[in-house]
């Protein structure tokens, strides 16, 4: 298998298993890696998810373009893909955090990968950037469409036109990262923004992130009242008083996901 998979203790690890290409995505792997987000959406038991690629070289490179396979140019661009690269860089189903480790490279599709997570913790040698237009193909999976609704404009077009490469350091300025640590420390780095999340009532956190990607299509005044279902059962849920009676009694909730 090309990704590894496993679950433990609330926490989805999703490991491209492909070091010896960068951890580059064929066909054989998108369809995996598409197969994992689709059981990480309908496994209630999964409160945040790790994303990263094998070794320490790449997260991901993106396409594996020496595989010789898949389709290109108009009719990549022509077939249905709504997950975008990887089945995660425009996917607007999944409820679960998802954090991207970043290892190493995050180039093309993988650095599109990189901006459909939710939290970013890069190695400080780790790099990024869309190098598409460098061999006369375009970001069409998540570079072109997310890039300039993250960063200031200009930074965008300057990574998007000229398909350049940034540092950890810069990514970080840009407000790509959340974090950037010293490759020994990244898997620290990350346990921290894991333990950080499930030490939220997971409820509360699938209706945060539901709500903010759906208010991104609307004002902030009309996002503020949307009735969205992961809302809902977050209001209604016996967490909601296990929080308040935890506080009240000075000691850590014990969350049940219900």
């Amino acid at each position: 298998m090309s990704v590894l998979f496993s679950v433990q203790d609330h926490v989805a690890r999703v490991t491209i298993d492909r070091p010896e290409r960068h951890n580059a995505v064929d066909q054989a792997t998108e369809g995996e890696l598409i197969r994992i987000w689709e059981t990480i959406e309908k496994d209630r038991d999964i409160r945040v998810a790790v994303l990263t690629g094998a070794g320490a070289r790449a997260f991901c490179t993106g396409a594996d373009m020496k595989a010789g396979s898949g389709a290109s140019g108009l009719d990549y661009w022509a077939e249905a893909r709504p997950g975008g690269f990887g089945g995660i860089a425009l996917r607007d189903t999944l409820d679960v955090p998802v954090i991207a480790r970043v290892n190493g490279y995050a180039l093309g599709g993988g650095m599109e990968m990189m901006l459909g997570c939710d939290i970013v913790v890069a190695s400080a040698d780790a790099s990024f950037g869309l190098p598409e237009p460098r061999v006369g193909r375009l970001a069409l999976d998540g570079g072109v469409a997310l890039l300039a609704r993250r960063i200031p404009h200009v930074q965008a077009m300057g990574m998007l036109l000229t398909g350049r490469r940034i540092g950890a350091d810069e990514a970080f300025r840009f407000g790509l990262v959340n974090e950037v640590v010293a490759p020994e420390a990244l898997d620290d780095a990350v346990a921290r923004w894991v333990a950080d999340i499930l030490a939220c009532a997971p409820l509360s956190v699938r209706a945060i992130k539901q709500m903010v990607r759906a208010g991104e299509r609307v004002t902030a005044r009309e996002a503020q009242m949307l009735r969205l279902p992961a809302l809902i059962e977050a209001l209604q849920s016996s967490d909601q008083d296990e929080g308040v009676n935890a506080f009240k009694e000075k000691r850590a909730p014990q969350w049940r996901g219900r």
